[in-house]
């Protein structure tokens, strides 16, 4: 069976684990890094299935998670620059990276239906897990008021994107 992309609660495993190996909260600088992240995850998962898929609906979500996740991106890049913070790369980011450069690799094998499910699948369960970390760590874990304010718009769009995601995969079983 196919793993998904950052499978159900990865995100929030992998924040957690790094959190208590270091006994700390995610700094801001650190939380900035972990979102881009995230984001540039699911932009270049858009990416892939905007090349592999033939399904209008697939296609359709895969340019709304391009879209806005580059958004989203673009918003927190102008405000790092805003408040003069450089994101710091970490371990969460790096494991998010690693994990998902695999699974990315598993997709890639995959063609027609079967792509289209998995990667629908797979964003099911990426967005429950990024909005579960969002919730329950990020927000949390920020101390810089805009960057909180910008992360809970992200997660109330990211909601839309779960919602969007399991209607299609209902769709597809």
């Amino acid at each position: 069976m196919l793993k998904p992309i950052l499978g159900t609660g990865l995100l929030a495993a992998s924040l957690g684990t790094a959190s208590m190996a270091t006994d700390a909260k995610p700094t801001d600088p650190q939380i900035a890094h972990i979102a881009y992240t995230a984001g540039q995850i699911d932009v270049t998962a858009a990416e892939q299935a905007l090349k592999k898929s033939k399904n209008v609906e697939v296609i359709e979500f895969a340019k709304t998670m391009e879209r806005d996740h580059k958004a989203v991106n673009d918003q927190a890049l102008a405000l790092v620059k805003k408040l003069k913070v450089t994101p710091e790369d970490n371990k969460i980011s790096q494991s998010l990276s690693a994990r998902a450069s695999e699974e990315l690799k598993t997709l890639e094998a995959l063609d027609g239906a079967a792509f289209d499910k998995a990667y629908v699948e797979n964003e099911v369960a990426y967005h429950k897990s990024v909005n579960s970390a969002l919730s329950t760590i990020l927000i949390p874990s920020a101390q810089n008021k805009e960057l909180k304010a910008l992360l809970e718009t992200g997660l109330t769009l990211f909601k839309q994107h779960q919602m969007h995601a399991e209607h299609l995969a209902s769709m597809m079983k």
